[in-house]
């Protein structure tokens, strides 16, 4: 979809980017505890967001990952173009921090959402990992029917769907622009399938 991304960001192209703040800090409140299997969501300030939501038009947020416990300590695995680890890293699923995820330089807001049963959600978790661990790359066709590679909606779907819940039901969008035509999910499929409580908006 990175070709989507440019088409749209020269829309919006006059629309200051935030993520250039010098107070670079965790949005995510203190003493907010995640929940392993939690799915968190963001909304940034820079042009891919702004081009996310103008596709997502009942959308509130522009990305979405799952909380995971890896040897206790809480991170997020999520599918995401344009955040390398390293110079000549590939777009992937990422394993990150929690303060990564939530940093000001990708997020202006954000968003815990939690399932009510733990054990389908501990699953989910695992899922997502096992994702991460077998380096998956960034799906830039956004085909959702392509389980060899996953953007960040897909992920979540997946690995909720691999743990026996469904967390959307509803049909995909169709978008077709000159670069690209697919059906997608977008976060808000998620953030409005009912299965899913809010915890904490920030």
């Amino acid at each position: 979809m990175r070709h989507v991304l440019t088409i749209l960001m020269l829309t919006f192209a006059m629309v200051s980017c935030t993520s250039h703040r010098k107070d670079i800090h965790c949005i995510l409140p203190d003493g907010v505890i995640l929940h392993t299997g939690d799915v968190v969501f963001r909304l940034g300030g820079g042009l891919e967001s702004h081009a996310v939501l103008s596709l997502d038009v009942h959308g509130k947020y522009s990305h979405v990952g799952i909380v995971v416990d890896t040897m206790g300590r809480k991170m997020i695995v999520h599918a995401v173009p344009g955040e390398p680890d390293f110079e000549g890293d590939l777009d992937r699923v990422k394993l990150d921090d929690v303060s990564r995820f939530f940093s000001s330089l990708y997020a202006n807001r954000g968003e815990v959402m939690r399932m009510s049963d733990s054990v389908v959600a501990g699953n989910a978790a695992q899922k997502a990992l096992e994702l991460f661990r077998r380096n998956v790359l960034f799906d830039d066709d956004y085909d959702v029917g392509d389980t060899t590679r996953m953007y960040c909606t897909e992920l979540v779907m997946y690995a909720y769907s691999r743990a026996g819940e469904e967390l959307v039901t509803v049909s995909p969008h169709h978008i077709s622009l000159p670069l690209l035509s697919a059906d997608v999910y977008y976060p808000s499929d998620i953030y409005e399938s009912g299965k899913l409580k809010s915890i904490i908006q920030f």
